[in-house]
């Protein structure tokens, strides 16, 4: 099969995300707007009758002072990553980034290679002997999934370092979903442990309601959000953000980001934002206040966007990243220990990849990152 790359336009490549199951929302051309300090540009696969076969959302940054740049494919390119012909996919694209000026290129192949069900983790959370997930035996594991990485460690791809829960830019390399695809809701709502059932009762008898909320509620999550980001020792991202990603990912289909709230007495408790493109769905940012949290406002909002995933013919929520530590003296083990209730699985995915089509300056950036 013979392949040629070109750059496409957004329509083009639009077209291509939403004639299939799924994609990234990473991939999707909007996302170039929502990483508005970015240059980007979307390239395009074709097979030799002309179909377009494959489909990438570049991000380049550039270096300070010189007009050299980092190429970054976040949770992507979009293309046939089981193809036996792997090279053939990758070699034209970086011939085409290191035209354009990159130094090096960052990937990361959509690809999953083990999964663990809530039995299997609950069990490693036990077993005083396990610290990591990894440490687990899986409950599923995809053979191809290491061929692709082999092939690329052949071509040169360095297996970048670990994401952790994916806090930063870096995406993260382990997440936690609940398949939703030929199961009945109430199949779903067993799944959840005791104490989430318990709680979704009891945020249900406390009058806790969970609502839809516009782009003029932005400000509220924005309050929520940093009393979480003081909570929890992270540096919150400005509502500006937040705004452009509506805009951007709502005019692209006015379906892709979604705001919800939990509120009981009319005060807003917890807030998350839903991001969906095609089948898959993904919890992407969550806050809550410092008050309330008798009532369970976070497991009732959850239990409300898996109802709607659900009804918008999802097959799978995505509750992204979970660190892979089980050990419960951990900062991040809370994560896990509350995505683990809904029942679903955890995924590791191959994890992020480097090519340096120039190692002097791939090293550079390696040292300048690791100081800041």
């Amino acid at each position: 099969m013979s392949l040629t790359l070109r750059t496409i336009s957004r329509e083009q490549h639009l077209a291509y995300i939403q004639s299939l199951p799924a994609a990234s929302h990473m991939q999707v051309p909007a996302w170039a707007d929502v990483k508005a300090e970015w240059r980007s540009e979307s390239l395009g696969w074709f097979d030799a009758s002309g179909e377009l076969v494959g489909a990438g959302l570049v991000l380049y940054r550039q270096l300070p002072k010189i007009k050299r740049y980092l190429a970054y494919l976040p949770e992507g390119p979009v293309i046939n990553w089981f193809a036996p012909n792997l090279e053939e996919w990758l070699r034209p694209m970086l011939s085409h980034l290191k035209q354009q000026g990159a130094f090096s290129v960052k990937m990361g192949p959509p690809v999953i290679i083990r999964r663990w069900d809530s039995t299997a983790i609950k069990g490693g959370i036990q077993n005083p002997d396990v610290k990591r997930l990894r440490d687990v035996e899986a409950s599923h594991i995809e053979p191809r999934a290491f061929e692709v990485a082999d092939r690329l460690r052949r071509m040169g791809w360095q297996q970048g370092e670990d994401g952790g829960a994916g806090f930063g830019d870096v995406q993260p390399r382990y997440v936690f979903q609940v398949p939703l695809a030929d199961r009945p809701l109430e199949d779903v709502h067993k799944g959840f442990n005791q104490l989430w059932r318990r709680n979704i009762k009891k945020a249900e008898k406390a009058g806790v309601e969970v609502v839809q909320g516009g782009y003029e509620d932005l400000a509220e999550w924005q309050r929520l959000y940093e009393i979480t980001a003081k909570r929890d020792q992270f540096r919150p991202r400005p509502l500006g953000y937040f705004q452009r990603m509506w805009s951007a990912l709502n005019s692209e289909d006015p379906n892709r980001m979604r705001l919800y709230f939990a509120r009981h007495n009319g005060v807003n408790l917890s807030a998350a934002t839903m991001l969906v493109v095609g089948g898959h769905v993904w919890y992407s940012y969550g806050a809550s206040d410092n008050i309330g949290r008798e009532v369970r406002p976070s497991n009732a909002m959850q239990w409300r966007m898996l109802q709607d995933s659900y009804a918008l013919g999802a097959s799978v929520y995505d509750l992204r990243g979970i660190s892979d530590s089980l050990d419960e003296n951990d900062h991040l083990f809370g994560l896990i220990q509350f995505k683990v209730g809904t029942g679903g699985q955890a995924a590791e995915y191959l994890g992020e990849w480097d090519f340096p089509l120039n190692k002097f300056l791939h090293k550079a950036l390696d040292i300048y990152m690791s100081r800041r």
